[in-house]
């Protein structure tokens, strides 16, 4: 029984699919199916039963699952605190950002880990916000930030702040809601990119006010949104600092009777709990937010 059969074995029991599972792991599906015939025939049992929809743990396979966890988990343990005895922090930092960056404090973020840790090589890339979450379920960046619930077991959240968000509508159109919220289903709204989760929360908004608004564009950039609201394209909803920001430069009108939240979350991949540069990216982005410190 190897390491990297454990590790298979767990990635199909979250993932609930083969295929899901294969590109987790950087494999073909293929090589993860003999992975698990090769467990089953080494245990002498059946470990999961297939379906047109998946595959899901046989109950020897809920049984020995917790174990496979605790060893990964022990093996981990292990390379982390290799890692640590080599001394000072060193290593990759490939953080996935969204929003504006002063939203997200990343300039005295990264400024206290450079002074504090220069060996440690931090990369920051920009994305929209499901993009973001994807790249760091698939591992292809190390942490991440994303606006909204996070639908993924294999995902780690930290929430940081609850953003307010406003409906924002050009200067001129307010004596068009005369009649009330339900004139803003008549109103043409700016619409979000599906890969932005404000998409999620912009239809969010629309059941709860009972409304559904035709779309006149589409833009997935919180500036350039403003940009079309006070030039008269749309209605949107738009962060309340910027939007409020906007109003009170005459550019265009805040509804001041709808206030929509939405957690702002540090995101990374669970198995990676207890890494030295995870758990350092973690307590100093804590600290520049003065909030709590946790356990990665």
């Amino acid at each position: 029984m190897e390491i990297y059969q454990l590790r298979t074995f767990v990635t199909v029991a979250q993932q609930g699919h083969l295929t899901q599972a294969a590109e987790l792991l950087h494999l073909s599906q293929p090589a993860v199916t003999a992975q698990i015939k090769a467990l089953e025939e080494e245990v002498g049992m059946q470990l999961f039963e297939r379906s047109a929809g998946g595959v899901s743990l046989t109950r020897i396979g809920q049984e020995l699952l917790p174990q496979a966890q605790a060893i990964l988990g022990a093996a981990s343990g292990i390379i982390n605190h290799a890692k640590q005895l080599k001394g000072q922090l060193s290593g990759k930092a490939r953080i996935g950002i969204t929003l504006t960056p002063d939203t997200l404090k990343i300039g005295p973020w990264v400024a206290g880990l450079v002074e504090r840790y220069p060996l440690l090589d931090i990369q920051l890339r920009h994305g929209v916000t499901v993009d973001v979450l994807n790249l760091v379920r698939k591992k292809e960046l190390d942490a991440g930030f994303y606006l909204g619930k996070n639908p993924y077991v294999n995902v780690s959240t930290v929430k940081l702040a609850e953003l307010p968000f406003r409906i924002v509508l050009p200067a001129a159109w307010a004596p068009r809601l005369a009649g009330g919220l339900k004139e803003l289903g008549k109103l043409p709204w700016i619409g979000i990119s599906q890969f932005s989760s404000l998409s999620k929360i912009t239809a969010e908004l629309w059941r709860e006010l009972n409304i559904s608004p035709k779309k006149v564009a589409e833009c997935d950039h919180l500036d350039a949104i403003l940009e079309l609201v006070a030039s008269g394209v749309g209605v949107a909803l738009a962060r309340e600092e910027a939007a409020q920001a906007w109003r009170d430069a005459g550019r265009l009108t805040v509804l001041p009777d709808v206030r929509k939240l939405a957690e702002l979350q540090f995101v990374y991949p669970s198995d990676r709990g207890g890494d030295p540069v995870l758990e350092t990216l973690l307590q100093e982005l804590l600290q520049v937010w003065r909030l709590p410190a946790v356990a990665a």
